[in-house]
Order: C-alpha cells, then structure tokens, then sequence
C-alpha cells in the first residue's frame, strides 16, 4: 500500500507506483477537468458555480484497502441513483459507493494486483454502458482494456490489449473510444472490431492540430466530437466527428499557472450548455473553459495544496451528477469531494 506520504504526481501517466516525487513550486492557478466520459450534466444549471466547500462523499478516512477507504482514486462514474463508481487505482479495483453509504463494495479487481480475469492492475479510468450494464475498464498497468459486467462481476472480458491507456469513453451509441498515450491518438471501437477506427491524433507526437502528445482522459459529446486532455500540450482539444485536425478549446498558451494556460491537463469533461471542466492536478484545482474564450476560471480548489474542504491534492477526475452537482477525485487526499451547485 502506497503510504499519503508518498507524492505520486508524475502525471506523465502512468500513476508511478514508486516513490515519485514531482516538486511544483510555480504559483499555480490552473483549471482541473476530468473527464468521466458518459456523465453529463443533464439539466441546465441555474449557475455555473458551486460551493466552494466541497463535501467528503467516499474515502477520506485515509491510504488504505477498507471498504472504507481508497487509494489514489483516478476516475469515477456517477450513475442516475447517485452511486459513484471508482477507479481506486492503487487497491486495483473498481468499487461502487451508493448515495449516502459510509463505506464502498467492490464491483470489479479487487483480487490484488495481477492480470487474470478477475484482477486489475493500476485502474485510471473507467465508463459505463447503461444499455448494457457494463463497466469500461482503462486497465493501466495491465496495459488493456476491459469489460466487466456488472451483475456478473466474474465474466470479463479483455476488448483491447497492448495498450497504453489513457482513458476511456463510450458515445451514445455505446461505441467505446480510448486514448492511447503510446501511439498518441484516440480511437473508437465498436462491438467486434479488431483495429478500431482512428478519430484523434495519430500523426505523431507533436504540438500541430493534427497532433497529440501524451493524450489522457476523453469525453465524447451527443454530436461525437471527442474532447481530449492533450497533456504534455498543455490544452484541450476538440476533434468533430471525421475531422482530420482538432480545434484548439482550451489552454494552448504554454505551461503555466495563469487563467489563459493549463500545465498537464489530465481529465475533461463537458456539460450540456458546451461548457468544458478540466482537472489540473498540479494546480490542485478544477477549471471551466467555453469554446471561444480566451481564458478560463477557477471553479474548485485553487487554495494551495491541503485537505481541508476548500482544497484539492492532485485532482484526477471531474464528473457531475443529474442534478449538476460537481464531483473531483481529490486523489492524494484518497477522497471524492461533492461540490453542491448554487441555487440562485
């Protein structure tokens, strides 16, 4: 188990289970979006803020493999009920917390930490085909992806391998679409391909708009455009449906701390109304771009590195409930935060 002293912040992506320390010691004020690729605010909000007090809705009860508690969390899902699904990265498992319960149980992985069927191995992100009642599983460390359904959680399946996953995401249409931070692009997969179909990327590593470097977590919107966290570009980039080249929507001025730049975006995710949140784990903070703007804003977090409910340590995910509420995976507090969305 991976004590919280032990900063795993090389965000370069795999979560590194060694003692990586990576010192930030830029002021930075970045915006964080993390993308849970299926969930999407389904009403307009009043408001494009929230309570700047999040709420402990899993974990934080410390570094651990209670039921409890988790490890790192990388990803989540929030499905109609309000449970959360979790990418419990460290544990190498996926564990569902229902609304209001004190302790999580366990839906896929936790086995320890291998490559058979029924284990998981360094999990970062995960989706979830309603239609179907599957979970999408980005399997890091195990270098897959896989499929566990959820009334069954002992029949996986392995849809893709030699992998290097980034993140995952499923269309409409339950198309599954993966970043792959190898081969610096983003393909969709539907049922029974053997190669997937190329939609982002795949011209290289390199800064063009044709390019991706690094890519991690995707979300997929109701027109299929596919919005990528482009990491070591230091931007969010929208690629329509068949487009050769991507649209520049967020970030592309440099690394850096100020309201026009992101420094290693990880997740993203859009909301119904076009407006697009990134994590920014070094930031230790969330921010909200729209398409068009020539910066972004803070929308949670951004008080430093710490614990306390205003504050974020290494933010992986962003997600929303049916209600517009805002979830991050605090990931080195070992907690979901619940920022309830204003009422005015």
């Amino acid at each position: 188990m991976i004590e919280s002293s032990t900063v795993i912040t090389e965000i370069t992506n795999m979560i590194e289970l060694s003692t990586v320390t990576k010192e930030i010691t830029t002021q930075q004020q970045f915006t964080t979006t993390t993308h849970n690729p299926t969930t999407e605010a389904s009403i307009e909000p009043k408001c494009d803020k929230w309570n700047q007090h999040g709420i402990t809705v899993a974990g934080g009860n410390g570094d651990g493999d209670q039921l409890n508690q988790l490890a790192l969390p990388c990803g989540m899902y929030i499905d109609d009920n309000k449970s959360i699904l979790i990418a419990d990265t460290v544990n190498h498992r996926i564990v569902e917390w229902k609304y209001n319960a004190k302790e999580g149980q366990i839906i896929a992985g936790g086995n320890g930490q291998g490559n058979s069927l029924d284990q998981l191995s360094v999990p970062i992100d995960i989706a979830v085909d309603k239609e179907k009642n599957v979970i999408i599983v980005c399997d890091r460390g195990n270098r897959r992806v896989v499929r566990w359904f959820r009334q069954s959680q002992t029949n996986s399946q392995i849809l893709i391998s030699a992998i290097e996953c980034g993140g995952v995401a499923i269309d409409k249409d339950g198309s599954i679409y993966v970043s792959d931070e190898e081969k610096n692009e983003v393909r969709r997969w539907k049922e029974g391909d053997t190669n997937g179909t190329l939609v982002a990327g795949g011209n290289g590593a390199g800064y063009r708009s044709n390019q991706l470097k690094n890519p991690m977590k995707i979300f997929v919107d109701e027109e299929y455009s596919v919005y990528v966290a482009d990491q070591e570009n230091h931007r969010i980039m929208k690629w329509k449906k068949d487009a050769k080249e991507g649209i520049l929507v967020a970030g592309g001025n440099g690394a850096g701390p100020n309201l026009n730049q992101l420094y290693m975006p990880l997740a993203v995710i859009v909301n119904n109304l076009g407006q697009i949140y990134i994590a920014v784990p070094f930031g230790h903070q969330i921010m909200q771009w729209r398409e068009g703007d020539a910066q972004g804003s803070i929308v949670a977090g951004g008080n430093g590195e710490g614990d306390e409910p205003d504050q974020l340590l290494f933010p992986r995910g962003v997600s929303f409930d049916n209600e517009g509420n805002l979830y991050v995976a605090d990931s080195q507090n070992h907690r979901i935060q619940k920022y309830e969305r204003c009422t005015e």
